[in-house]
This record gives structure tokens, C-alpha cells and sequence, in this order.
């Protein structure tokens, strides 16, 4: 009888096939059943282990804790939604009551039964069933009402358009068409005109009423500086220190040298934005003595040490932890820490001596990083510069702060910059132009310009600097084996590529399948662009990448082309810095106010909710500038300006408009001349008469049809018909679902 031999194991499952095996299930899936499902053993666990994390990262499927697994747009038949309110076309929308992945959630259309009594409206809570769909824009559901629930917006922001009789409010956040109305007695002292917040009542009476109280008038809406107010309250942002804090900020007094190292004698600078609040890096560059680095360079990269004044445990910590991160806005800052260590004892002012932690590092004449070490200093800073002051002074043009400077201190850093650049260069990280502007205000916080930040080489000088420092840190860190927060920026995932590709085509550019991604690719691909395209090919491959994120694990940095960086450099104003500062600390045995094992312990737990006010601040961030904008253009309605379509979406276009940067609608109801149909790959709307195409970097012109500085909305109108011609590669190749993305003819 024939030896038949061991089993034969199955063949390892692919990707798709764990894709298609989830969206078989009716329900989560758990790793214990896709190993028993593909028959998976041995050290093919692990090889499964890493296959799921790569397409979490890729935003294929998500993994909840790892207890389960399900597909990322993927949600539960029956879930408890709560209205939104209708989109563009009327149709009511909701999302679910509780998400807390970092993608947006799928879209969820809610189909109402005619025979209620009530329709839904804003803020009602609502028990659905689901059924999945798909179209060009993704995974979306269509609900259908099992039964509404109790319960409705706790509060509402907005502004209060009435008077002791009563009135409205009318909300600040633009996805909520509903009026809240205030009756006589409920409205809190609020004037007519007021930013306010209120309670929002359970409803009762007529259909479709919400009743509100207001709880509190945060200041008269055409004060420019209740802009700010806005975001604050929009995103739940802490921008009120406790008692305790401020109380132990209050406490806290300049430190003496001690057993630290004295670098007061070397001539260390701080270089910032002429508006900076704070300065919490300064730097220092000398040509390296050592025989055996010819052409080398010793760096100095010193950090306020405010882990020295903020320990684990107190109260100031615990508020730095809540808030995450300092938030800007053009008339205010919601510090992480209170003014006293952020604008005083942790700020590296001139002439002052100042607590820091220095980053040695040794480089040679190509840029590499030959050796580092960190310790715990007092240092005092010759000079703060700004950055236009310092790149006027090394191209000749000196005032009486720079003069003294150049040849003992800007020319040794430029010249270090150059080693820097030079291995940066070699490295080819992601080169994307970004043009940033910086809106102005007066005195009284009115918007009075909005320009282009200028970038000067004393910029790149600052951030090459920086970057050597963060990755020096989590060199030594890994090289400890000390817990530390790595900033993580994984690849572009799998779908993304996809519709990279698809896109590139139509502009006669190949991105070639099966290879690695790398920075490098990207940016011969910008190169490759014509001038035409050059902008447009900025924005797409943006929308390409990933978000960054904190992680206690090295994941790499795509964009920096980076196998290990963490965040070192801004303990003021970001809580994963602090943490890094702690365990060098600890690792390094440099004194007290180290990590501790329960700070490593709550690694995870700190990295997903640092992640996460990121997220917020940035939010917050783009909205207060949005509204200070249509602030700024509110008295130019009916003006005509230069834009550029910055987004393509099946209700219409997004243009940018010149100089000013502020972002406004075209809805696609108001291209009356042909009827449009949305290509999500081609990020493009197309007549099917005129073959007329709107694609997202085309110059148009537009006029301002309304700017409301409340929602910080624009809505434009189409008045130059500019966009180009469609070619056949740019037509789309299916229509959208029936009733979503149509023009409407007049």
C-alpha cells in the first residue's frame, strides 16, 4: 500500500479572501474562527496576525480591540441612529449613535413611513434596520424605521434671533437645517444677536418642533472673537484650566542649574514665526573637531523641559493629558498648559536661564547621523529671530539683532542645514507644496488679509533640525528598549492606490502595478506633471495618503521615508512629546519626573486618545478659519473671483478661491446648462450634452452668491465656463445611483 504522506496544509489566504469571507457574515467575525475557517496553524498565525493589521492600515477592515473583526464600512443590520438632518437633495440622513473609528462612518439614508404622526427630525434617536449598498462614493444603507427612541441633542450652539418675548436660535453647525425655538422666559438674559448655548428640550406639541433653553450667552456674535468661541464649544475642546492646575502652575518657580549640565555659555538661538506665542526649541551647530569626521558637524537641539515641572499624576498633567495638544486660532490659543510654564518658565526666552533637554548629535559631511546623546540642561538663549529676519540676514540684509549673529551663529546652522538636506535628499521623502496662509486680524480681531506664509530656507533649516532630533529620539528609545509614542504614517492603503491610478490615466500618467510603495514614486509623478497639472496632482496625491497617528509600536513614517520617528521637539504644545521626554528620562537615568510603569503601561490607551485630539484640534482649526473668511467676504457678495475646483462631489464642486484661499460650494442644482454626472475616480462632473467637464484643479471664475459667517459656509455660482472639454478618458463609465448625483434642469 502507497505511503500516502503528511497532510498537505492549505494554501494561506489571500486578502480577498478574508474580504469575501467577512462580507458572507451577518455578523463580526472574531481571529479564532478565521483560523479554524482557513485551516490556519503553526507560524501562520502570526504571518495571519500581521496580514490583518496591514489591511486594518489600509482601512480594509477594523480591528475592535482585537476581539473582533468586521468590514471598515461594514455595520450591524439593527443599530440605534441618530438623525442628522437632510442633505442637498432633501434626503434625510443619520449616522450612528456611537463611532469612534477614525474614518468617517458610511452614509446612512433614512427611508420615513409616511403615516407617522411626527417626522424626524435633527437630533432624534432612532432604532433601524439596515441593508448595505454600494455606489461610486463608497459603502452607504438605506434605514428603515423600527421605532424612535428618547432622547435629543443635549445642547445647541447658535445664534439667538429674538428677545425676552422669545424667538429662535439658529444653529452654528451647517449639517443642521433645524431652528430651535425659544420661548418667552427661556431665554436666559440672551440679546438679540447673541452666540448662545442652550438645552435642547424633549419635543412636544406640533410635529417637527424643537424647543430649546438657553443656558448661557457667550457674547455678541459680530464680536469677531466669538469665532474662535465657535470651534471651541463645536469640538468640546478644554479651554478652562482647573483650580488645581493653575494652582500648581502658579507654584512653580525658575530652576538653578543643579546637577544638570551647563550649555549657558554655547550660543544657542530660537527661530519661530514672528507671531509666535511660544518657543520651545533652540538651536546651536559648530563644525565637529573630531579628526575622524572631516567636513562633520556637532548639533545642539535643546527642549524646553517641561517634563520637569509637569509630573505624572498631578493635576497639570492630567489637564495636558485631557487636552492633548494646543489648539491655534488666529485670535486666541487654547494652550495645553497653563500661561505661566507655556509663556514663562517653559518658554526659552533671551537672556533667561531656562531648564531644557538637549539632543547631542554628530552628523558628517553627507548628512548621517553618526552618534547622540541626550541630558538634561541649563541653557539661555542668545536671541529669538524670526524666520524672514534670519534668511534676510545670511542673503546679506542684517538688522541690529542679526548683524552680531551671522558669522558665530546663523552661517555655522545654514551650513550644517546643508549636510541635513543633502541626506534628505538621498532619503527622498514625500515633496508635496502645500501653500499655507495666515489670516490677519486688527485689534479688535477683524479679518484685515489673508496671506501666503512666505518658506524660506530658514523654514527647511528649523524642520531638518527638528526631524534629526525626533528621529535621534526614538533611536535611542528602541535602541533602550524604552516604551515610547512613535508618530506613525503608514503607506497609502490598497483602494487608494486604485483610484490614484485610475485618476493618473486620465492625465497620461502610469503608476505601475505590483511595486512598493515609496515617497520617491510620488514624487516623480510630480515631477512628470506639467505645470497645468502640477497643483491638482499636489491635492489628489494628499488625498492619497494616510493620517498620522501615535502608536506605542514603530510603525515608520511614509512621508518622511522614515523606519523610526517620534514627536520630541514641542512638549508645550503636544502631550506625545512630554511622554518621549519621560522615558528618555527614565532610560536614560537623567533625574526625576521620568515615565514610570504606569505611564509605560497606558502607552496604548494615551497614543489612541492623543491621535484623537489631534484630530479635533485640526478640525477645529480649519472651521474658525472658514468662518473668520466668510466673515472677511461677507461685504463682497456679488463680487466675481479667480478659484480653482478644490473638491468634486456628487452635489456639486468645492472651489478655492484666489487670494484668499476660503473654500465656497457650486451646488450642481445651479449648473443649469446640461445635466451632470459625478465620476468618483475621475474626480470630475460631466455634462452628458455638452460633454462640458469640471475636474478637480481647473481655474474657473465664480461669484459669491452668499458668505455666513456663522456656519462659515460660501455658496458660489458658476459664471465662467472654463473647465475643459471631456476627453473620452473622461467620461464616466456608470451612472450614479438614481436620485443622488443629478443635475436638475431648469
Amino acid at each position: 500500500m502507497p505511503h500516502k504522506g503528511p497532510k498537505k496544509a492549505p494554501p494561506f489566504p489571500e486578502a480577498s479572501q478574508i474580504l469575501e469571507f467577512l462580507a458572507a457574515r451577518k455578523a463580526p467575525v472574531g481571529k479564532r474562527e478565521l483560523v479554524r475557517a482557513f485551516h490556519i496553524r503553526g507560524d501562520d498565525r502570526r504571518k495571519l496576525k500581521t496580514l490583518l493589521r496591514d489591511m486594518s492600515a489600509d482601512g480594509l477592515i477594523t480591528d475592535d480591540g482585537g476581539k473582533w473583526l468586521r468590514l471598515a464600512d461594514q455595520l450591524p443590520s439593527v443599530m440605534v441612529v441618530r438623525i442628522s438632518g437632510p442633505d442637498e437633495y432633501g434626503d434625510l440622513m443619520a449616522a450612528p449613535e456611537r463611532w469612534e473609528a477614525a474614518e468617517p462612518p458610511p452614509r446612512i439614508f433614512v427611508i420615513e413611513i409616511k403615516r407617522r404622526r411626527r417626522a424626524l427630525g435633527p437630533g432624534d434617536r432612532a432604532l433601524v434596520r439596515l441593508q448595505a449598498a454600494r455606489d461610486a462614493e463608497g459603502a452607504f444603507y438605506t434605514a428603515r424605521l423600527i421605532r424612535t427612541l428618547p432622547g435629543a441633542p443635549e445642547s445647541v450652539l447658535g445664534r439667538y434671533e429674538g428677545g425676552p418675548e422669545g424667538g429662535h436660535i439658529v444653529p452654528t453647525e451647517r449639517k443642521v437645517k433645524h431652528r430651535f425655538v425659544v420661548e418667552a422666559g427661556d431665554h436666559g438674559g440672551a440679546k438679540h444677536g447673541a452666540l448662545v448655548l442652550a438645552d435642547v428640550e424633549p419635543r412636544r406639541g406640533r410635529p417637527g418642533i424643537m424647543r430649546a433653553r438657553i443656558i448661557e450667552s457667550l457674547g455678541d456674535l459680530a464680536e469677531p472673537r466669538a469665532i474662535s468661541l465657535i470651534a471651541i464649544h463645536h469640538h468640546g475642546i478644554p479651554h478652562k484650566f482647573s483650580e488645581e492646575s493653575l494652582a500648581e502652575a502658579a507654584a512653580a518657580e525658575p530652576l538653578g542649574l543643579g546637577r544638570r549640565a551647563d550649555l549657558r555659555h554655547l550660543g544657542l538661538i530660537t527661530i519661530d514665526p514672528a507671531d509666535a506665542r511660544d518657543h520651545d526649541d533652540a538651536i546651536f551647530a559648530q563644525p565637529d573637531p573630531d579628526p575622524g569626521n572631516p567636513g562633520g558637524w556637532h548639533l545642539v537641539v535643546a527642549i524646553a523641559d517641561v517634563a520637569h515641572y509637569v509630573r505624572p499624576g498631578t493635576a497639570l498633567d492630567t489637564e495636558a493629558m485631557r487636552r492633548g495638544n494646543s489648539c491655534y486660532f488666529p485670535d486666541r490659543v487654547v494652550a495645553m498648559l497653563p500661561q505661566r510654564l507655556s509663556a514663562d518658565l517653559c518658554s526659552l526666552r533671551p537672556g533667561q536661564d531656562r531648564p531644557a533637554m538637549a539632543a547631542h548629535l554628530w552628523i558628517d559631511a553627507q548628512g548621517n547621523m553618526k552618534r547622540q546623546r541626550f541630558e538634561r540642561v541649563l541653557m539661555r538663549s542668545r536671541a529669538a529671530l524670526n524666520y524672514s529676519e534670519t534668511q534676510g540676514a545670511i542673503e546679506g540684509q542684517t538688522n541690529a539683532h542679526t548683524k552680531p549673529l551671522v558669522a558665530s551663529h546663523l552661517r555655522p546652522l545654514y551650513g550644517a542645514y546643508a549636510a541635513l538636506a543633502a541626506a534628505r535628499k538621498r532619503r527622498e521623502p514625500l515633496e508635496l507644496e502645500l501653500p499655507e496662509r495666515r489670516v490677519e486680524l486688527d485689534p479688535e480681531g477683524r479679518v484685515v488679509s489673508v496671506a501666503l506664509r512666505p518658506r524660506f530656507d530658514s523654514h527647511r533649516l528649523v524642520e531638518a533640525f527638528m526631524v534629526a532630533a525626533n528621529v535621534a529620539a526614538a533611536q535611542c528609545l528602541e535602541k533602550h528598549r524604552a516604551p515610547c509614542l512613535f508618530r506613525a504614517h503608514e503607506e497609502p492603503g490598497l483602494d487608494k492606490i486604485e483610484s490614484l491610478r485610475s485618476f493618473l490615466a486620465s492625465l497620461d500618467l502610469k503608476l505601475a502595478r505590483g511595486q512598493v510603495m515609496r515617497p520617491a514614486i510620488f514624487n516623480a509623478l510630480l515631477s512628470r506633471a506639467g505645470e497645468e497639472y502640477r497643483e491638482l496632482l499636489n491635492q489628489v496625491i494628499l488625498r492619497s495618503q494616510t493620517q498620522a497617528y501615535y502608536s506605542p509600536v514603530a510603525q515608520g513614517h511614509f512621508g518622511l521615508a522614515l523606519r523610526r520617528y517620534a514627536h520630541f521637539t514641542s512638549p508645550i504644545r503636544r502631550y506625545a512629546d512630554l511622554v518621549v521626554h519621560r522615558s528618555l528620562i527614565t532610560a536614560l537615568k537623567l533625574g526625576d519626573g521620568g515615565l514610570g510603569s504606569d505611564g509605560a503601561a497606558r502607552l496604548g490607551e494615551v497614543a489612541k486618545h492623543i491621535s484623537q485630539t489631534e484630530r479635533r484640534a485640526m478640525a477645529a482649526e480649519r472651521e474658525s478659519n472658514d468662518r473668520y473668511l466668510a466673515a472677511f467676504l461677507a461685504d463682497q457678495v456679488g463680487d466675481v473671483f479667480e478659484g480653482r475646483v478644490s473638491g468634486v462631489a456628487r452635489f456639486g464642486l468645492f472651489v478655492t478661491l484666489e487670494p484668499s484661499g476660503a473654500d465656497g460650494l457650486v451646488p450642481i442644482s445651479t449648473l443649469y446648462d446640461d445635466y451632470y454626472v459625478y465620476d468618483q475616480d475621475h474626480h470630475s462632473l460631466s455634462g452628458r450634452k455638452t460633454g462640458q467637464t469640471y475636474r478637480l484643479g481647473d481655474k474657473v471664475a465664480v461669484r459669491l452668491r452668499e458668505a455666513d459667517p456663522l456656519t462659515g459656509s460660501l455658496r458660489l455660482e458658476m459664471i465662467d465656463q472654463t473647465a475643459r472639454p471631456a476627453s473620452s478618458s473622461d467620461q464616466p463609465k456608470r451612472r450614479p445611483r438614481s436620485g443622488r448625483a443629478r443635475a436638475r434642469k431648469r
